[in-house]
């Protein structure tokens, strides 16, 4: 994870837009309406809102 970050940083010279990067990449991949089977098909938005989580 080190020489993860350590490339993103060597790319963009500043940490704090590599740490953005990374977290636009996660998301775009993440779909938080989908629906999963370990959270009784709820997906993550329900179960988050039911469980009472910001």
């Amino acid at each position: 994870m080190k020489s993860f970050f350590s490339s993103l940083t060597t790319e963009r010279s500043a940490r704090d837009a590599a740490k953005a990067d990374v977290f636009d990449s996660i998301e775009r991949f993440y779909n938080p309406k989908r629906r999963h089977s370990k959270l009784g098909y709820l997906s993550p938005i329900q179960f988050e809102a039911r469980a009472g989580l910001p």
